[in-house]
């Protein structure tokens, strides 16, 4: 099977009803619910990591008299005026009844450049206008010069920390003509609503030394708006770039600052990005777009190590106020990015964290570039994630940075959250887990749900048990790794006594599932969540149990949706499948919907059940991963793919009324390599053995680890393995195990 390149796969995602824009390095233009679309430019706002700013500028062409021309979006041809694919947003307008047309690009480059580009065919008599509005109250040192214009605006973020950010208007070709005023009134991206629009007719030459606009504006006058516009002839043969450049007042901490004005390497940032991932083809038209939009995910919310306490590549959690480094989503990263070649967002994702770690050894729950206030925490599986990079993307010192950092973790977990030595590990609040409105915290306090982020809980959590149990097994690994076997006995004691607390205290015979304890009985709650099948990851599981709890999962009065996996069971008498909670739809309830992070570890759950040989696992991971990514397509149509917070579990429907999309919450491109190609990876071997899916022509490659290239390959009933260019092949149904040369 022919696999595709990175620029077809990019050209590929192509829609006409997308328009997230990011330069794969902090910044990101994605508003959620943008009113400017039909406005060339950006006068929506844009993200510096968490912090909001517009509205940036928009554009307009002029005639000779300084005259707006009125540009419609085209749709002439009975199709949609923007095209949008990863990195770029394409928009055809039309003016003077269709006589002039521009194609207008709009990207985010690297180094905070947001940068629209036009084409006008025939050239116009007059001028293109790139202008904006910045409010007088946080707008200060406004200076012109014969290149545009540029000043300082500070925004404010939700701890209350300001930030002052550099923004430069400027064009390619020079501008030809420059204005700036100081207005009351509202802004608008309607040039007919700007101070220009009224003269004079046409603008003065651009002087070559002007006195700077500050000059004339009163320090005490907060009311009102600082306007300005810049503009190149338009009559030109050649493109026409109008930019704007954001330089955040943030210590480059890690590397060197961004040079202001000039884009950083690569010059193709995106294609560049998709080619450090395999290519992988199923023949199934959802999974295979899916697996390249996750790749556009990922770079979307890629940031670069040069902010300040992000010192190391990684990727945020989302758009807006998630646009950063976030504990709970950091191991679902981890597991994603080892697949790009060399793996420095994988083990970034964890570094940042630690190089910012509390003196107690607890970790932040978030990173902010220029502060650390406000950070909250979450627990997070660190365990398996570190091993997980390691396997496939190995650095020893990056290793030994992560076991000290973690041993620290360890340390501070058992002693702040299991002092009593239960081998149970305790939840203060329902925010922590990431999972916050659910009857499991419901049923050891009837206010645990108006405590915000305040220690009131004393929950036994199955989840956070099972990501402790978890990491003592990862310490106990590593330590032996490192060559530290002193350290040994210590985590291989503490696994155990967790282990057996899991096994033999946190199973609920009545429920047939794992549950939480009360903190302070230390009786079993009996509450039935998505969360009591996390111990499916561990090596802790018995036949029976393992059963009991697969035939929840197929059992459409508990956790047998259509649409895997409900947050809470359906017979939770708190269930909502619609996010309903004390008659209030919620923004994040987990009493129902189903949310791709906990769906996520289910299907990784069932396939390390497979693994180790249940047939039923693999068979129902199998179906439980179709319908997952199914759900993921807006009514179904394979081009449309998305990935919000959370979804019905009955119809698919997505959270839109958040326009939280494309949030990296959860690790289906793991789940696809290793459950449909059935790739796996550890410093012995390369391994095919996919799960009985049934789809007949699989490919995958090149994966680019441990110094190896490897591509898979499944035809009816083969596998093949290629690692480094030399083919192995064997029956598709036993794992085809390769060692490394």
């Amino acid at each position: 099977m022919t696999l595709p390149t990175a620029q077809d796969r990019i050209a590929a995602l192509a829609r006409p009803d997308k328009w997230f824009l990011g330069g794969l390095d902090g910044v990101l233009w994605a508003p959620p619910f943008p009113r400017w679309l039909h406005r060339p430019g950006f006068w929506d706002p844009v993200h510096l990591l968490h912090h909001e700013l517009g509205p940036c500028f928009s554009a307009a062409l002029l005639d000779a008299e300084g005259r707006e021309v009125a540009l419609e979006p085209d749709t002439r041809t009975g199709g949609h005026a923007s095209r949008w694919r990863p990195g770029r947003l394409t928009t055809q307008w039309c003016a003077h009844a269709g006589s002039l047309t521009a194609t207008e690009d709009r990207r985010v480059l690297p180094g905070g450049r947001l940068q629209s580009s036009w084409t006008l065919t025939p050239p116009a008599n007059g001028w293109l206008a790139a202008f904006t509005a910045q409010p007088l109250r946080t707008t200060t040192r406004v200076r012109a010069s014969t290149t545009g214009a540029s000043w300082v605006r500070t925004v404010r973020d939700r701890a209350g920390r300001e930030l002052p950010i550099t923004m430069e208007l400027s064009a390619d070709p020079t501008p030809a003509w420059h204005r700036i005023a100081v207005s009351e009134g509202g802004s608008s991206p309607d040039w007919a609503l700007s101070p220009f629009a009224e003269g004079p007719h046409p603008p003065p030459a651009l002087a070559p030394a002007e006195p700077s606009p500050d000059d004339a504006i009163d320090p005490e006058d907060t009311v009102g708006w600082i306007w300005v516009a810049i503009a190149v002839p338009a009559c030109g043969d050649r493109p026409i770039s109008l930019r704007m450049q954001l330089e955040p007042g943030i210590p480059a901490t890690g590397g060197p600052r961004r040079a202001a004005g000039k884009p950083s390497r690569p010059t193709r940032p995106w294609r560049s990005f998709f080619a450090g991932f395999p290519s992988f083809r199923s023949g199934d038209p959802h999974l295979d777009r899916y697996f390249d939009y996750r790749i556009h995910g990922l770079g979307l919310n890629r940031i670069d190590g040069r902010w300040g306490n992000i010192r190391h590549p990684a990727i945020a959690e989302g758009p807006e106020y998630f646009h950063v480094p976030i504990t709970y989503s950091a191991q679902c990263h981890m597991m994603e990015m080892r697949w790009r070649a060399g793996g420095e967002e994988a083990w970034g994702s964890i570094l940042n964290f630690l190089d910012n770690q509390k003196d107690d050894g607890s970790l932040h729950g978030r990173l902010y570039g220029s502060h650390l206030e406000r950070t909250d925490f979450y627990h997070a599986n660190w365990g398996d994630a570190v091993l997980a990079v390691h396997r496939m993307q190995p650095d020893p010192a990056r290793l030994a940075q992560c076991y000290d950092g973690l041993c620290r973790y360890a340390g501070w977990l058992n002693r702040s959250r299991d002092p009593e030595d239960s081998g149970m590990f305790t939840v203060v609040n329902h925010f922590e887990t990431g999972q916050e409105y659910m009857s499991r915290y419901m049923a050891v306090d009837s206010r645990a749900d108006t405590a915000g982020w305040q220690p009131r809980l004393q929950l036994k959590g199955i989840d956070v048990t099972v990501y402790a149990y978890l990491l003592f097994r990862a310490l106990d690994e590593i330590a032996g790794e490192l060559g530290r076997e002193g350290d040994r006995p210590r985590w291989r004691s503490l696994a155990s006594r967790t282990g057996d607390a899991i096994g033999g205290r946190m199973w609920s015979s009545e429920a047939r599932i794992f549950t939480d304890l009360d903190g302070r009985t230390l009786e079993r709650t009996g509450v039935k969540a998505a969360v009591g099948f996390y111990p499916m990851l561990t090596d802790l599981m018995d036949g029976p149990r393992l059963g009991a709890m697969m035939d929840h999962l197929e059992d459409p009065a508990t956790f047998g949706t259509r649409y895997p996996v409900p947050s809470s069971s359906v017979d939770d008498p708190r269930f909502s499948a619609e996010g309903v909670w004390r008659g209030k739809r919620r923004n994040c309830p987990w009493n129902g919907r189903v949310w791709p992070m906990t769906t996520s570890h289910v299907i990784e759950g069932l396939l390390r059940c497979w693994g180790r040989g249940n047939g039923r696992a693999g068979a129902l991971a199998a179906d439980m991963l179709m319908r997952f990514v199914r759900m993921m397509f807006t009514g179904g149509d394979p081009a449309r793919p998305n990935c919000y917070e959370h979804y019905n579990p009955h119809t698919g429907r997505a959270c839109t009324f958040r326009g939280i999309d494309d949030y990296q919450h959860s690790w289906v491109l793991d789940l696809l390599a290793r459950g449909i190609a059935g790739l796996d990876i550890d410093d012995e071997r390369a391994q095919v053995w996919p799960l009985p899916h049934g789809l007949r022509d699989v490919a995958m490659g090149p994966v680019r680890t441990r110094g190896h290239s490897v591509s898979v390959e499944l035809t009816a009933d083969r596998a093949a393995l290629t690692v480094n260019g030399r083919r192995h092949e064997g029956p598709r149904d036993r794992p085809l195990r390769v060692p490394w040369p």
